[in-house]
């Protein structure tokens, strides 16, 4: 899972080192995808179980460096809301290893996770009371007219699958709208305690109904490896966005689309279809339109305190 930090990091961080560390992000999250891939549709993991071995090896990885570090503090105001932003990014990546498993192909499922930003604007206005303007309606309406391109809802090669990877990212924008709305009343080491530490108990539990079946050989290779790229993946989020300011790295976050469908292509021989890239430059169009557009909002706002004061 990939989310976009809600948190605005120093001004005074060096660029290129944010950029690196995105890129590097995008790298490890297409072996994650590729490997999860391996391991469900070759080698026939269950998604339920690989979606809670991901995240149970990447929180035994993560563990000794939070340790080092100190844990956060847990204290929070809202359990129940936090409980419940762990509950939906769980169920997210169970769909997400879902249509993976299904053999929905990398890249496509990539670009339908690209659209969560314009379900993110969306949900504020309508459950947060954010004033949602013009531009970022019709930004909304683009966004999703590319990823009803690549879904391509008419064609013979549309099956239900192919909504899994849609599904992770309406609840993914879920847990961004609900992270939201907690950091106004506690602290982002608290919100990100929370999630680290009970989303591989929570996969568990959604696993446990269709029962826990342990890898074997190379699948045990194959998920290990999953586990250790995403804790690696999310330390190189977290890099990027303590080196440079979000508005900008989160453009060579789109770097994530073209890497996964290149290891798409090299392992599995898929070749994304024309509409597929129509549909893409419609989604990155519009959520850089969004990012341009939020940073002049905050730097007229920056400048406008700064001669009040």
């Amino acid at each position: 899972m990939s989310q976009t930090t809600l948190t605005k990091p120093s001004a005074l961080g060096a660029p290129v080192a944010g950029a690196l560390w995105m890129v590097l992000a995008g790298v490890a999250f297409a072996g994650v995808n590729i490997l999860e891939q391996i391991a469900t549709v070759r080698l026939h993991l269950p998604a339920p179980t690989a979606a809670f071995l991901q995240y149970a090896i990447a929180l035994v990885v993560i563990l000794p460096w939070a340790a080092r570090r100190g844990l956060p503090s847990l204290r929070t105001r809202r359990p129940g809301l936090q409980a419940f932003r762990v509950l939906l990014a769980a169920i997210g990546v169970q769909f997400w290893v879902l249509g993976l498993s299904h053999a929905v192909p990398i890249g496509q499922a990539i670009a339908l996770v690209m659209t969560s930003p314009f379900i993110v604007t969306l949900g504020a206005g309508l459950f947060l009371g954010e004033k949602v303007s013009i531009e970022r309606w019709l930004a909304v309406i683009v966004g999703f007219a590319g990823g009803l391109i690549i879904l391509d809802p008419f064609s013979e090669a549309f099956t239900t699958a192919s909504l899994y990877p849609l599904a992770a990212s309406v609840l993914w924008a879920g847990v961004s709208l609900t992270q939201k709305k907690l950091l106004a009343e506690d602290s982002p080491e608290a919100v990100t305690a929370w999630l680290l530490l009970l989303l591989a108990p929570v996969n568990l539990l959604l696993a446990l109904p269709s029962g826990i079946a342990l890898p074997s050989g190379d699948a045990w290779i194959a998920i290990v490896a999953v586990g250790v790229l995403t804790a690696a993946a999310q330390g190189f989020l977290a890099l990027a966005y303590a080196r440079a300011d979000a508005a900008y790295v989160q453009p060579f976050d789109h770097v994530k689309l073209p890497l996964n469908v290149l290891a798409g292509w090299l392992v599995f021989g898929w070749i994304p279809p024309s509409h597929l890239w129509a549909g893409a430059a419609l989604i990155v169009g519009a959520s850089m339109f969004l990012l341009w557009r939020e940073s002049r909002q905050q730097g007229a706002k920056v400048a406008y305190s700064a001669s009040s004061s």
